[in-house]
């Protein structure tokens, strides 16, 4: 089982040096093409792909964070930070675990 990312060519370079390897998507059909392959490949565990990119298929995202349970989508702020409106990875992992780190 292995993590896949989705995002903008900064984020997908960054975690590609821990070794996540990931998809550079500009737009909605990039982003859709990205999430397919990834939904595809059933070695991925955890989907990562970033706030922007989801906003670019808003539903298909919410169908699979809400409705399915294989594999984990996770969702994070690329290197702009948070949406408006969208709270921190920080506040995501307090709420998550219970602990405020």
């Amino acid at each position: 089982m292995h993590y896949r990312l989705i995002g903008d060519e900064d984020t997908v370079l960054g975690f590609s040096l821990a070794g996540v390897s990931g998809r550079t998507v500009r737009t909605p059909e990039q982003a859709a093409e990205a999430f397919r392959e990834c939904l595809a490949d059933r070695e991925t565990a955890i989907i990562i792909i970033t706030e922007r990119a989801a906003g670019m298929i808003r539903e298909q995202v919410d169908h699979y964070v809400f409705n399915v349970d294989f594999p984990l989508i996770v969702e994070i702020p690329d290197r702009e930070g948070p949406l408006p409106g969208r709270p921190s990875l920080r506040d995501t992992v307090n709420k998550a675990i219970g602990i405020n780190l």
